[in-house]
């Protein structure tokens, strides 16, 4: 088993005791992402759809660090703390997504850190 810990300054840093991603073998585990801009360390100003783009620019940017793209996730987790955004999701989703779309999960949470309304995390395996 060959581990790799994955880091790009073009996503914003871990604000835990965590990595961005760690890759074993060609399975790489994409850790949550929030709204974050990664120069600022500040939540992306506006509103839930904001929010939801910059996660997603995040995700992607550790994805490329990683060697990968949207086309390589296999699994995709979603968390809201308005399950109402859910279409909203569904919708931005195929902006970045094409077919055949990952599985996925979407589940209605209390909160999240930093007071964000979205955050996401990924399994992406690569050829």
């Amino acid at each position: 088993m060959k581990k790799t810990i994955i880091h790009t300054g073009l996503a914003p840093a871990a604000i835990g005791t965590y990595s961005q991603a760690v890759k074993v073998d060609n399975t790489v585990y994409l850790s949550g992402q929030i709204p974050l801009i990664a120069e600022s360390m500040m939540l992306v100003s506006g509103d839930i759809e904001d929010q939801i783009n910059q996660v997603f620019k995040n995700l992607a940017a550790v994805a490329r660090a990683a060697g990968g793209g949207f086309g390589d996730i296999v699994k995709l987790n979603i968390y809201l703390t308005d399950m109402a955004s859910f279409s909203l999701v569904n919708e931005l989703m195929g902006h970045y997504f094409s077919p055949p779309y990952p599985a996925r999960a979407a589940i209605g949470v209390a909160e999240l850190p930093k007071g964000s309304l979205v955050e996401m995390d990924a399994v992406m395996v690569l050829a």
